[in-house]
């Protein structure tokens, strides 16, 4: 019997040790990990740089509290503005705990500024942004709000890709337009680089601000250090998390100078966040995933792996529908549920994770090997092959 709460349908199998791209069971039995904590292990499982600065830090400091300065968090939020739009960042634990903060940060924004009415967030319908119980009225999923009312106000939604829809729903109240650059549990779905130009305008025009969730396709997953650099805008407030602690937990808020502004000694705070021991974790990351031989691996693994499986795609046209995705950051839509095809690629030794629309999100570590990326593509190939 477990005494753990029934709120994750987990699969019947665990994991003793890791090491890189593979997970090994109690048993031996290894596998080809290929959801890396959903997007998390930038750096695959037990990374030695990363166990280095965990062990070396552990003998220092593990935490402090934010009323005392941390020189390792002033480290890490420098690089991250000197590689970024950024002028400010605000370290939280996580990824819900850092779109909560954006929200927060955007609504104290017009506040300070004399403007308290316009402290309302456009979100894209159906997206992701957390399980905080903002953060799912945020989403505007129904299966996620489900059973938690009263609804949380200050959120209103477009359908993605509805252009319209968008600019009707902006009113006078309307504080900023969050949208995940690539939508990760809602399909994997990519907003195209015109659209966020397209956006970045409107917030212009409309004088409100743009969030651009980056939780996931964050920290070099996208192929750029953020997807949305590859349109040439600077959002005003930018949500991690994810890859940038590789599996060891960590979230933060960038913000351009001005919304920053709003933010007082008082309006936001974080027991663990922005501690010694994340910290240092953070700043070996950065100093790895952030370079540009690092990415530009990141984007030949990826026009690789997308090459291949468009391939498979061509060949089983009545098993997969379509090739989502960018860098390391991929779907498979499948024709029919997708659950049967995740299972039979468990069985034969790969571990994948679904999204919506039929999707299967694969999702390596940003270091994996090409011979990785061809076990994982055979495997793929046989369960496609023995589909029924």
């Amino acid at each position: 019997m477990s005494f753990l709460v029934k709120n994750y349908n987990r699969k019947q199998i665990s994991f003793k040790r890791g090491k890189g791209a593979y997970l090994y069971t109690a048993n031996n039995i290894k596998y080809l990990d290929f959801v890396q904590g959903i997007a998390v292990n930038c750096l695959g499982h037990a990374n030695p740089k990363l166990i280095k600065t965990i062990k070396d830090q552990a003998k220092k400091l593990w935490h402090v509290s934010n009323a005392f300065q941390i020189p390792e968090g002033e480290q890490l939020a420098k690089k991250l503005c000197q590689k970024t739009f950024a002028d400010y960042v605000m370290f939280q634990n996580s990824g819900a705990e850092a779109t909560e903060a954006a929200i927060k940060v955007a609504r104290r924004y017009f506040y300070s500024i004399g403007k308290p009415h316009k402290n309302r967030i456009l979100c894209v319908k159906n997206s992701f942004h957390g399980r905080t119980i903002a953060s799912i009225f945020a989403s505007g999923s129904k299966k996620m709000t489900e059973g938690f009312g009263p609804k949380v106000p200050g959120f209103d939604h477009f359908i993605f890709g509805d252009h319209k829809s968008l600019k009707k729903k902006i009113n006078k109240n309307t504080a900023a337009i969050m949208v995940e650059n690539i939508m990760g549990e809602g399909g994997i779905k990519v907003i195209p680089d015109f659209c966020l130009r397209e956006l970045r305008k409107l917030c212009n025009k409309k004088k409100i601000l743009l969030i651009a969730d980056s939780v996931q396709d964050g920290v070099g997953r996208s192929g750029d250090f953020f997807a949305f650099e590859r349109s040439k805008i600077k959002p005003d407030i930018v949500p991690i998390a994810k890859g940038i602690g590789g599996g060891f937990p960590i979230g933060a808020v960038l913000m351009n100078k001005k919304v920053a502004a709003g933010m007082t000694p008082g309006t936001h705070g974080s027991t663990f966040g922005g501690n010694p021991l994340a910290m240092a974790v953070g700043n070996k990351v950065m100093d790895i995933v952030s370079s540009k031989k690092f990415l530009d691996n990141v984007k030949n693994s990826s026009k690789y792996l997308l090459s291949n499986l468009n391939f498979l795609k061509e060949k089983y046209p009545k098993i997969i529908k379509e090739i989502r995705g960018r860098g390391l950051l991929i779907g498979i839509q499948l024709h029919r549920d997708q659950s049967v095809f995740i299972n039979k690629l468990l069985d034969n030794k790969l571990l994948t994770i679904r999204a919506a629309e039929n999707v299967v999100r694969i999702l390596p570590p940003l270091n994996v090997k090409k011979y990785e990326l061809d076990q994982a593509l055979k495997i793929i190939h046989k369960v496609c092959k023995d589909f029924k």
